[in-house]
């Protein structure tokens, strides 16, 4: 019986999931796995029994990820499960800064009591007259599973797209539209769009990329959107940008007292993902992380260690080893298993940065004297039995 605790409230779609070898837990106590969405996890204190944890969502800022690494504790994300959710309300972004719809409506509600409404209303339209977004230039940096649906969709709507991403995967690649135009540096992004989205993770090199030299190579009245991470931003370069009129419009999805309430800043709730079926789809795919993990031993999607899939399990056991990426690592493995005289009928090595795991097939039973052994060797987090 496997058991796991949920720190926040995760979708019913997600947790019917599990079948009836599992146990949800009102605590973490004894829990071999843990699902989250956006609890901070910095402070906790997270018992020995927890191997695994699952954030329902993409970031993980709110995980503290190696120090879980250095305990063998295995951090999964689902990337590309909010997607849709976020790329529809970047598009509403657009359409919000292009057009005052936001004041139209505001100005609506104010003058509600009036009976001539009607004819006011087609008086006063022209100071919330905006812009098409057809035929302007979309500049997409980062082209992820979210950055690679908003440009397909814009193209779709008739912008003309560029995207920057010297890492983008070949998944993504081929996901992208022959319409989208690669840019290979950043600059032509600022040099030559009108709407310039930002869609990568926060990172020591990305923290507050949009900053003062960035805004300067952008094109007068250029509007700006950020759903990914408010700290992308130097948000006081970019108030000076918007009151000079540098920068026309800044969307962003993230409220903090720099932003909310700011002329030209139009600022939602942390709304990119709050969708029934977003929140749906990262539960499922939470939980599916979490089963093949504890009953396979398998990785799909973790953060802090390689993935590494062996398939079912059909040798008489098998063991997960989590280390550190040392060598002789494998040989001080394979000679506490050969001492022991067990037979390994299949392996796997694989690492990521400093971490590495380890899947092992054995065509007899590990001894608790030989799993302790494994367990002393220097570098080793965690030795788990899977079957």
């Amino acid at each position: 019986m496997f058991q796991y605790h949920c720190l926040n409230p995760i979708s019913a779609k997600g947790l019917e999931i599990f079948n009836d070898n599992y146990r949800k837990c009102d605590t973490m106590v004894d829990v071999d796995a843990i699902l989250v969405r956006s609890a901070k996890m910095h402070d906790m204190e997270l018992p020995e029994t927890v191997c695994a944890v699952a954030r329902a969502g993409a970031g993980v800022n709110n995980i503290p990820v190696k120090e879980y690494a250095e305990k063998g504790i295995v951090v999964f994300n689902t990337p590309g499960a909010n997607a849709n959710g976020v790329k529809e309300l970047v598009l509403a972004g657009m359409l919000l800064a292009s057009r005052d719809i936001v004041g139209g409506i505001e100005w609506v509600a104010h003058e509600k009591d009036k009976e001539d409404i009607d004819k006011l209303a087609e008086k006063q339209k022209k100071q919330f007259a905006g812009c098409e977004i057809m035929g302007k230039k979309l500049g997409i940096i980062g082209l992820g599973a979210i950055g690679a649906m908003v440009a397909n969709a814009a193209s779709g709507l008739g912008m003309e797209v560029y995207g920057y991403d010297p890492y983008i995967s070949v998944d993504a690649a081929w996901n992208l539209s022959r319409t989208i135009r690669h840019s290979k540096n950043l600059d032509d992004i600022y040099s030559q769009c009108d709407y310039i989205t930002v869609h990568v993770p926060l990172l020591d090199s990305t923290k507050k990329m949009i900053n003062r030299e960035a805004i300067s190579k952008m094109k007068d009245g250029v509007v700006l959107l950020n759903f990914a991470r408010d700290l992308l931003v130097d948000e006081d370069a970019l108030i000076e940008a918007l009151e000079s009129g540098k920068v026309k419009k800044y969307v962003t999805d993230f409220a903090n007292p720099t932003v909310a309430g700011r002329p030209g800043i139009l600022v939602t709730p942390h709304l990119g993902a709050s969708t029934e079926e977003s929140e749906d789809n990262c539960a499922v795919m939470a939980v599916k992380e979490i089963r093949d993990f504890l009953e396979n031993g398998n990785i799909r999607n973790s953060v802090n260690f390689p993935n590494c899939d062996m398939g079912t399990c059909v040798a008489v056991g098998r063991i997960a080893i989590t280390h550190r990426n040392v060598p002789n690592m494998i040989s001080q493995v394979t000679k506490v298993l050969g001492n022991e005289g067990i037979n390994i009928a299949d392996m796997t090595n694989k690492s990521k940065g400093e971490f590495a795991y380890t899947l092992l097939d054995l065509e007899s039973t590990a001894s608790r004297e030989a799993l302790d052994e494994l367990a002393a060797i220097d570098g080793v987090t965690r030795v788990r039995v899977v079957r």
